[in-house]
């Protein structure tokens, strides 16, 4: 890997060798310092390897933020530009927006997030929709009881599946305690934050599929 190839100068990254008076050594894992000649060449390698990836990956990781920053500026002076044009004041930054080419080809995506957690009516609500699956027995979907399962399921963060809990609110079922439940599950719901997304996308034509410009490194 060079920066030639990936047009990117990898950032510095601490050298894993260190002279003391005139001898090169190692820092293994517990902080003791290994003499260069007791340390195996492949762990030397791997070492050199790693420091490497690490280096083009921080300058990366950099460049992305530098990127995300600038995007939203370029936009806010953008929307600013827009506001001034209908002589009106910039409200909050909250909301979806899209952005387009005046050929039509290309687009830029603001989405907000919001973190949803949830309060104690949800274990009334729970207490509500395990009632009906114990009176409805044999007569209810098993479906339904997957989805109950999972969406008061904790994960291993502690946290219940939100998306299986979302799913038990599109469920329509007349039952009066299941009803009850669905209004205990949203009165539970709790925005706790949220986050601002920026995708782009392109196409080749004006009737084409908009294809992402993958800029997260598990989907490229």
């Amino acid at each position: 890997m060079s920066a030639q190839a990936t047009g990117i100068q990898p950032a510095p990254i601490p050298p894993g060798r260190r002279t003391v008076n005139g001898a090169d050594y190692m820092e293994d894992a517990k902080g003791s310092l290994v003499p260069i000649d007791l340390v195996r060449p492949q762990d030397q390698l791997q070492d050199e390897t790693v420091r490497k990836i690490i280096g083009y990956a921080q300058a990366l990781s950099d460049q992305v933020a530098r990127f995300k920053a600038h995007t939203f500026q370029d936009l806010g002076d953008f929307e600013a530009l827009l506001a001034q044009e209908y002589g009106v004041t910039r409200g909050g930054e909250k909301g979806n927006k899209t952005f387009l080419s005046y050929d039509g080809l290309y687009k830029v995506q603001v989405q907000v997030a919001d973190y949803v957690d949830f309060g104690p009516e949800l274990q009334i609500a729970k207490e509500l929709i395990d009632e009906c699956l114990n009176e409805w027995a044999a007569d209810s979907r098993p479906e339904i009881q997957a989805i109950v399962t999972r969406a008061f399921n904790t994960d291993k963060a502690g946290q219940i599946n939100r998306s299986e809990i979302f799913m038990l609110l599109r469920l329509d079922i007349e039952d009066v305690r299941w009803k009850q439940g669905m209004a205990a599950i949203r009165d539970a719901m709790r925005v706790v934050g949220s986050k601002t997304y920026v995708r782009c996308y392109w196409r080749v034509r004006a009737n084409a599929a908009w294809q992402p410009i993958t800029i997260d490194l598990a989907k490229a």
